[in-house]
């Protein structure tokens, strides 16, 4: 994978995310495409020297809990799946209170689509509106 200067971080700083579905182990359909499954994308911050390294950091700590367990109760034999990664995006700015650290281009919006796109503290909590 060739990298250009866009793929490297000058602060040595990456942001990726992973995808994880969870599956019962004896549970039949765990590998049907169009089955459907409880799944996370996390996001974690990694340091490294290049787009490849992060990559990795990024791969392995997905990793470091997919590891088969009795879940529940019952113990059933549960585990979460490590689907691959879903973003990974250099950081360009040293880490401090303010610095930015993601950004997204949205093209023609219209000011109501923009405006609707901001949301209160409550609904970034999840609380319900008018609560």
């Amino acid at each position: 994978m060739s990298q250009s200067s866009r793929d490297t971080s000058p602060v040595g700083w990456y942001v990726g995310s992973y995808l994880v579905r969870f599956i019962e182990l004896n549970a039949t359909g765990n590998d049907d495409a169009d089955g459907e499954f409880l799944a996370w994308e996390n996001t974690v911050l990694v340091r490294a020297d290049s787009f490849d390294e992060a990559y990795s950091k990024v791969e392995a700590q997905a990793r470091l809990h997919t590891e088969p367990y009795e879940g529940g109760s019952e113990g059933i034999p549960v585990q979460w799946v490590f689907e691959g990664i879903s973003d990974l995006v250099p950081i360009y700015e040293p880490l401090e209170d303010g610095c930015e650290i993601l950004w997204t281009e949205h093209e023609a919006l219209k000011l109501g689509k923009l405006q609707s796109m901001a949301i209160s503290v409550d609904e970034l909590r999840g609380d319900a509106k008018g609560d």
